[in-house]
């Protein structure tokens, strides 16, 4: 069965740090791009990051371009979203997803979702 599972959500001040993981199982995703979603209350989920399968090519949404990293350690099957100055609008629920290419910023192009953690800022 495959799976991807998200961690290190939670409560943080505006300002703050927080580094989400998400560890694929069932089968080996180092040939996958991943991506980073989110979606906040009463919103559609929109893109955050995107990795490329070797880790050397990423994009971001406008919105967190400075302030977010993805990253990706294959042999451990996981992949990262460190993110810095964070801000109350980046409160949301923070999904990954592979995908078979990289570069969408669509929901679309991407085949397996974990459940998802949640981030909340406070002001």
């Amino acid at each position: 069965q495959v799976q991807l599972v998200e961690s290190g959500g939670g409560l943080v001040q505006a300002g703050g740090s927080l580094r989400l993981s998400c560890v694929a199982s069932g089968r080996t995703f180092s040939n996958d791009a991943m991506g980073w979603f989110r979606q906040a209350p009463g919103k559609e989920r929109q893109f955050v990051a995107g990795i490329s399968w070797s880790g050397g090519s990423t994009h971001y949404a406008n919105s967190v371009k400075g302030r977010f990293t993805i990253s990706r350690d294959n042999a451990k099957n996981t992949v990262y979203l460190q993110m810095n100055s964070l801000k109350p609008e980046d409160t949301a629920v923070y999904f990954c997803a592979a995908a078979p290419t990289y570069g969408s910023v669509w929901q679309r192009g991407y085949n397996y979702w974990g459940q998802g953690t949640q981030v909340t800022v406070s002001s």
